[in-house]
C-alpha cells in the first residue's frame, strides 16, 4: 500500500483517480481549497488538507510519509478567453506547480514519484503531421503555458524525485471534458462539423486517462512525457459522424469558424486546432488501452 497525495482530487479526472487509488488499496490524501467540501465529496480520501495553490506551500503534514504525488490542479480552458481568464489558466498551473515543488524540496523523506498533468496543447496547432512525445513544443499561448508548467514540474528531478509528465488529450467522459461541451447541440440534432472538418482530434476515454496516470505512478522505469491520447485520433468530420450515429441524431449543420469566434473569442482558435497526437512512448512503456477506437469509447459512455 502506498500513501498518495493528489491535488485537484475533486475534479473531473481527479475524483476518478482518487477512487481508483482507493480501490487498489492505496491511502489517498487530497489537497483542496475547500477541505470540508472535498471531504464530503470524496469517500476515498483518508484526509484532506487545505491549500491555496497559487499562493501557498503545502502544509507540512501533507508531505510527511508521502510515497507519491499526482498533481492535477488547473483552471479549465473552456469558456471565452480574455486577459483575466488567460491569467487564471497560466497561474493555476505554473504557480501551483512552483509552490508544490518548493514544498517537496523541503520534505523529509521526499516522495519517490511526481506524476504531473500536462496537455497536448504543448504541441501547438501543428496542422496534420503526427506528433509524438519527442515532438517539440509549439509557440502559441497554450503551448507556452504547458512548456513552462512542465519545466516547473521537472525541477523535482533535481532532488531525486522521478517525474512523469502526462500530456492529456480531449477527454471523453460523462460529467465533464469534451462531451460536456458538445453533447447539448448534438442531442437536439443541431450538432455538426467545425469549419471544414479536416482538423485532427486526439481524444481519449476517461478510463484510459486514469489508467495512464496510475501506470505512470506504478512503473518505476518511466520518466518524462507520456501522451494520454488514444492510438487512433480522428478528423473532426469523423468524430461528428460517429457521435451522431451513436446518438442517432443528424449532423447536418456545419459550424462556421467566424461564428465560433463571435461566441468564444480566442478560445475558438483552440477548438479548431489540428493535433494528430500519437501515444508512442505510452504504448512502448507497456500501457494497454481500454478503448482504442472512438466508436467503442462513445458506445461505452452513451
Amino acid at each position: 500500500m502506498a500513501n498518495v497525495l493528489v491535488s485537484g482530487g475533486t475534479g473531473f479526472i481527479g475524483s476518478r483517480v482518487c477512487d481508483a487509488l482507493h480501490q487498489k488499496g492505496d491511502a489517498v490524501y487530497v489537497l483542496s481549497r475547500d477541505p470540508a467540501r472535498a471531504q464530503s465529496k470524496l469517500d476515498s480520501a483518508k484526509a484532506v488538507y487545505g491549500w491555496n495553490p497559487e499562493t501557498e506551500k503545502l502544509p507540512i503534514e501533507a508531505t510527511s510519509d508521502t510515497n507519491a504525488v499526482i498533481h492535477l490542479v488547473g483552471e479549465t480552458i473552456a469558456g471565452r478567453w480574455n486577459a483575466e481568464k488567460k491569467r487564471k489558466i497560466r497561474d493555476s498551473r505554473i504557480l501551483s506547480t512552483r509552490n508544490l515543488i518548493a514544498s517537496l524540496s523541503e520534505a523529509d523523506p521526499k516522495p519517490e514519484t511526481l506524476v504531473c498533468a500536462s496537455a497536448i496543447g504543448y504541441y501547438g496547432g501543428n496542422n496534420h503531421e503526427s506528433l509524438t512525445e519527442a515532438s517539440p513544443a509549439g509557440t502559441d499561448f497554450l503551448a507556452e503555458v504547458c512548456a513552462e508548467w512542465e519545466a516547473e514540474a521537472q525541477k523535482a528531478s533535481e532532488f531525486g524525485i522521478r517525474v512523469v509528465l502526462v500530456r492529456i488529450g480531449l477527454v471523453l467522459g460523462l460529467g465533464g471534458g469534451l462531451l460536456q461541451q458538445v453533447l447539448p447541440p448534438f442531442k437536439i440534432g443541431i450538432g455538426g462539423i467545425l469549419g471544414n472538418g479536416r482538423q485532427w482530434m486526439s481524444w481519449i476515454h476517461i478510463d484510459d486517462v486514469v489508467g495512464i496516470l496510475l501506470h505512470a505512478l506504478e512503473s518505476s522505469q518511466i520518466h518524462g512525457p507520456l501522451n494520454a491520447t488514444a492510438p487512433t485520433p480522428v478528423r473532426n468530420i469523423e468524430f461528428t459522424k460517429t457521435l451522431g450515429a451513436v446518438l442517432r441524431r443528424p449532423t447536418l449543420f456545419p459550424v462556421p469558424i467566424f461564428g465560433l469566434k463571435l461566441m468564444m473569442g480566442e478560445f475558438a482558435d483552440f477548438i479548431v486546432l489540428s493535433q494528430n497526437v500519437i501515444p508512442e512512448r505510452t504504448e512502448a512503456s507497456g500501457y494497454e488501452f481500454y478503448y482504442r477506437t472512438l466508436e467503442s469509447a462513445l458506445n461505452a459512455l452513451l
